[in-house]
């Protein structure tokens, strides 16, 4: 019997990519000496990770008068962004139980690989899941069904079995997951409404741990 399968978003699901990034943004502009004001541009500009980063550096670097190219000022970010990044004790602690209930446990990602896979490594997140899929070595980006498809092949699972995915993003991860014909959870961090077909809505991950842990073989809780 196929074990059930419970896959997770990465950025501001299981890690705070914000809190992160703001990390990151105070110590850039301290480093380069960018004045009082552009810490909060920084954050603004990023709007919590939904610009694409080539496009986002492109408009700092022409902002601050910056020499660096894009792609130098991106692949500084990407080093050093997963040293800023931090999992809770209690989320490593969380999926660890999943997978000891019998649960396939997975990371599905959009990102490029270096940055994404940093984080998952640094965390201590690689050694509580069966395996990962990140949009940036893979080819293809979520909402795309075929990654939730390998993700759940990187944890010897299929889509065909069903499943479940957590997750903050109303269209990449929710309709996403119910394109690949995964079950929701979303992840409601107050900033957008309740996308339709979340079966469940949780404001924190350890929610979602737990809603999981107390289902029974059907699904249900």
């Amino acid at each position: 019997m196929a074990r059930p399968l419970a896959l997770f978003d990465l950025d501001n699901t299981l890690v705070d990519r914000l809190a992160a990034f703001e990390r990151w943004a105070a110590e850039f502009a301290a480093r380069r000496g960018l004045g009082p004001d552009a810490v909060a541009w920084l954050v603004r500009t990023d709007a919590d990770g939904s610009v694409p980063m080539d496009v986002f550096f492109g408009l700092v670097r022409a902002r601050f008068g910056l020499p660096e190219p894009v792609e130098e000022l991106w692949a500084a970010y990407r080093a050093r962004l997963p040293r800023l990044v931090t999992c809770r004790p209690e989320v490593l602690d969380g999926l660890a139980r999943l997978r000891a209930a019998g649960w396939a446990v997975g990371i599905v990602t959009n990102g490029m690989a270096d940055n994404q896979t940093g984080k998952i490594r640094r965390t201590g997140l690689a050694g509580r899941v069966d395996g990962w899929a990140i949009s940036g070595a893979e080819g293809v980006r979520k909402p795309d069904a075929r990654l939730f498809g390998i993700g759940a092949a990187r944890c010897g699972a299929s889509l065909t079995d069903g499943g479940w995915f957590v997750g903050d993003d109303p269209v990449k991860d929710v309709a996403g997951a119910l394109a690949a014909g995964l079950r929701a959870i979303w992840v409601d961090r107050g900033r957008a409404p309740r996308p339709p077909g979340a079966e469940h809505v949780v404001t924190d991950v350890l929610d979602a741990l737990e809603l999981l842990m107390g289902m029974r073989p059907g699904g249900a809780v």
